[in-house]
């Protein structure tokens, strides 16, 4: 879904027009296929194909590996996907221009971020039944969950700043404004939450409890931060930018110890504590994957075909398996000139599965 601050961003609402809710259907259930792509030296290669009935927009994927789901944000609604048995198991209505989904799993609540309506919407992660709606700050895009201070955070690109939210009540209890555009988040659930700063190259460090700025570092050589992730173990973060690179910052210092190249057009970060490798995925149709590891170097270990425009991730902890978006564009109008306006054919909307 076309982020309210990115143009760039992986899919543009207005390329063409949503079906309505109604559309989506679970009479038309989303259908696996099975991949024969050739397996490069890394054996990361496209295992399946999941098929999503309903066109449209789409935005971040969240996977709560606890309870096997995977939650795709889809304009107007989320759709959530079975990631065991690759089937359709519910919706989520009435989610207005939603971006992201955050999941707190022991309070067995979710949380979308709604930039249509400023607001975001609290579900029962068991029935996916609506609990509530908090409004927030203006264009809520990125959602994160911090366990120690059981709070969640809205990145607000239009407004600047970081809403937080008491899970336990539900309530606002602070805004913080960010100095510039934040684009993405994660949490090391200790306290502190980090964030992209797309427009001034550079993540803040936020105290969650106190909701003050503790840090800003600077990601110099990387421009235009996008996706983020974090080893949590290590401390270190992951910042994909546009400029190629993946950034690799210490939490400890605030200083970056790596710059490897990744492809074209990057959006999401993962990383997996399991296999120790760092993933960019990036629009020109390909996967990043850099190896950590306790030392200085950060090779990039293998960079894997995908699917032109496939930037949107999420990657399942326990398989290791890699989840991302696409659909296929339409063919460019007479005259058109600007590839990413084309919008896509309708039905041809996918999550594509990678992994060993």
């Amino acid at each position: 879904m076309t982020s309210n601050m990115r143009p760039n961003r992986s899919v543009l609402l207005g390329a063409l027009a949503l079906l309505p809710l109604g559309a989506l259907t679970f009479s038309a259930p989303a259908t696996s296929t099975l991949a024969t792509k050739r397996v490069g030296a890394s054996g990361y290669h496209e295992l399946k194909k999941i098929s999503i009935p309903g066109d449209g927009g789409w935005d971040y994927l969240t996977v709560d590996p606890a309870a096997r789901r995977l939650y795709v944000a889809r304009s107007s609604h989320v759709s959530v996907v079975d990631i065991d048995s690759d089937t359709l198991v519910g919706d989520i209505p009435n989610t207005k221009g939603v971006h992201g989904v955050a999941i707190a799993p022991k309070l067995g609540k979710g949380y979308t971020s709604n930039g249509g309506d400023n607001t975001v919407t609290v579900f029962d992660v068991k029935t996916l039944k609506e609990i509530s709606h908090i409004p927030v700050g203006s264009g809520p895009d990125a959602i994160v969950f911090e366990a120690a201070s059981r709070r969640v955070f809205t990145l607000n690109g239009q407004s600047g700043d970081a809403t937080a939210i008491d899970t336990q009540t539900g309530k606002v209890v602070g805004t913080l404004p960010l100095g510039g555009r934040p684009e993405f988040a994660v949490s090391d659930d200790k306290g502190k939450v980090y964030v992209n700063i797309e427009d001034k190259s550079e993540i803040v460090q936020i105290d969650a409890q106190s909701l003050k700025i503790l840090n800003r570092w600077p990601l110099a050589p990387g421009e235009e931060p996008t996706g983020l992730s974090i080893d949590k173990k290590r401390g270190r973060l992951f910042s994909v930018c546009a400029n190629k690179k993946m950034v690799i910052l210490d939490t400890a210092s605030g200083k970056v110890i790596g710059s490897p190249t990744i492809g074209d057009g990057p959006d999401a970060s993962a990383f997996d504590p399991g296999t120790g490798l760092a993933i960019s995925s990036n629009g020109e149709g390909n996967l990043t994957l850099v190896q950590t590891g306790s030392g200085a170097d950060f090779p990039v270990a293998a960079t894997v075909a995908t699917q032109p425009g496939a930037r949107t991730m999420a990657l399942d902890p326990k398989t290791h398996r890699i989840y991302l978006a696409a659909a296929k564009s339409l063919p460019p109008a007479p005259g058109e000139t600007n590839p990413r306006r084309r919008g896509y054919v309708p039905g041809s909307f996918v999550i594509l599965v990678y992994g060993k």
